[in-house]
């Protein structure tokens, strides 16, 4: 029994710790991963898929008003009725010499009628309403394809956005632990210099501080941390998302384009513009086809029926075809609706016209910010390397008591803030070019790859 029970403690330690090794060999997770799975799981996402699915419906259902219209019913009636006994006389073929008897047409004992009728109808002709109905639905649905396609993009958008922060704030605890550390060997040293007689107390305590206030940003950005994983688990669809690892943030150098070619790319490519063109279009054949309703509609109709006395027995059959030519001649509902159509186009062509402009400006933006990043990261770039050296410089320089501990200090929150500027830079550079992709039109999972 205890060689079971010792073989079972060896088990699970071998599993937990194979475990662990499997979960430390894990590879990290890619932005286009984590892009491909917010698309797949986003509420958002779902939810411009259904509105596509609905406009996809929507198209199928107005093409069925070009099929004709079959029926089948079964009608049962029982009534003494001297009008509907002798039409159901008749209609079964029933009619005896007894049947014309004047006390049997003026009070008939009742009967029963079971009728069988197929019925259809066909419009064959409406002015090319359906027609133009149908245009309308298909623009529709390209409108609301279009649509999912710009949501797509907004959600890649936003995972790119969480996923750099994430990557930024990382790289921040990173920064603040290093600091901790240097401010501990610091304060370290400081004591030493105290001890031997070649620092004040005043230094000491002033490394002190240095400590505390080093503590606390490594504090801060811990919970900075924390939000921007909250935040990537949101834009993934997936608010448990438990923390990974993820590729690491790089500097890049992305190709660059003039503005006037990314607002003519903007133009024809952004979704949501397409959408709101494709509901303009829509919106205009929906007003060719309230307009076809002034003329006029040429209709087919038939129908055969059998009539029995009884459920199961044996009677007449009959059918009746026609043609119909019918035209409305006091359309005044036909009027309103098609005021009611203009006044719906009216609103999409300025609503078209005012996202064109937005669309303009979005652009412009994003280029704007876009150069500015670029510039922001050579400077950081620059600063950096100027202030690791100037710390250096003035760390020998207090190790030879040539500098104070106050000259010591500004050169460590200068080095810091330095770093921070400098992968501050990194991560607004791919976010800016994330979002010129966006504003052009452009974003897609392949695109974003270039962001790593």
């Amino acid at each position: 029994m205890r060689f079971h029970r010792e073989t079972a403690r060896w088990l699970l330690v071998f599993y937990v710790a194979a475990g662990l090794a499997a979960a430390a060999q894990e590879p990290p997770l890619t932005l286009r991963q984590a892009i491909e799975r917010a698309l797949s799981a986003s509420p958002a996402a779902r939810e411009a898929a259904a509105d596509a699915q609905s406009a996809r419906a929507d198209a199928s259902l107005a093409r069925t008003q070009l099929l004709p219209q079959l029926n089948f019913t079964e009608d049962i009636s029982r009534g003494d009725d001297p009008v509907y006994v002798f039409g159901s006389r008749l209609r079964q073929q029933a009619f005896t010499q007894a049947s014309f008897a004047l006390n049997a047409l003026n009070r008939p004992q009742p009967i029963g009628d079971f009728v069988s009728r197929f019925s259809g109808s066909w419009v064959a002709f409406d002015s090319l309403r359906t027609q133009k109905n149908i245009h309308s639905a298909d623009l529709m649905k390209k409108s609301a394809d279009s649509s999912a396609q710009a949501m797509h993009q907004k959600i890649e958008l936003d995972v790119i956005v969480a996923y750099q922060s994430v990557l930024y704030a990382e790289r921040q605890i990173a920064i603040a632990q290093h600091e901790q550390e240097t401010a501990d060997a610091l304060l370290s040293s400081v004591s030493e210099h105290v001890k031997a007689g070649l620092a004040v107390e005043s230094d000491r305590m002033s490394a002190e501080v240095n400590v505390a206030g080093r503590k606390q940003e490594l504090i801060a950005a811990q919970g900075e941390l924390a939000i921007a994983w909250a935040e990537l688990g949101t834009a993934m669809g997936d608010p448990d998302l438990k923390e990974t690892a993820l590729q690491p943030i790089a500097p890049h150098d992305f190709a660059q384009s003039d503005l006037n070619e990314e607002l003519q790319s903007a133009l024809k490519a952004r979704p949501d513009l397409g959408a709101l063109k494709e509901a303009q279009s829509a919106q205009a054949e929906a007003v060719s086809a309230a307009k076809a309703g002034f003329g006029p509609r040429v209709s087919a109709y038939g129908n055969w029926e059998q009539d029995r006395p009884t459920f199961a027995g044996s009677g007449g059959n009959h059918w009746v075809a026609g043609v119909q030519v019918s035209m409305d001649l006091a359309p005044f509902n036909k009027r309103a609706q098609v005021e009611h159509e203009l006044a719906a186009k009216n609103r999409v062509e300025a609503q078209v016209t005012d996202y064109r402009q937005q669309v303009r400006l979005q652009v412009t933006q994003a280029h704007i910010e876009r150069q500015t990043a670029l510039l922001s990261l050579q400077t950081a770039q620059a600063a950096l390397d100027q202030s690791a050296e100037s710390l250096r410089i003035l760390r020998n320089r207090y190790g030879a008591g040539l500098a104070t501990m106050t000259d010591l200090l500004h050169a460590e929150d200068a080095e810091r803030q330095s770093q921070t500027n400098y992968w501050h830079a990194v991560y607004s550079n791919a976010v800016a070019y994330a979002q010129l992709l966006f504003a052009t039109g452009r974003l897609t999972p392949d695109a974003a790859e270039e962001l790593q």
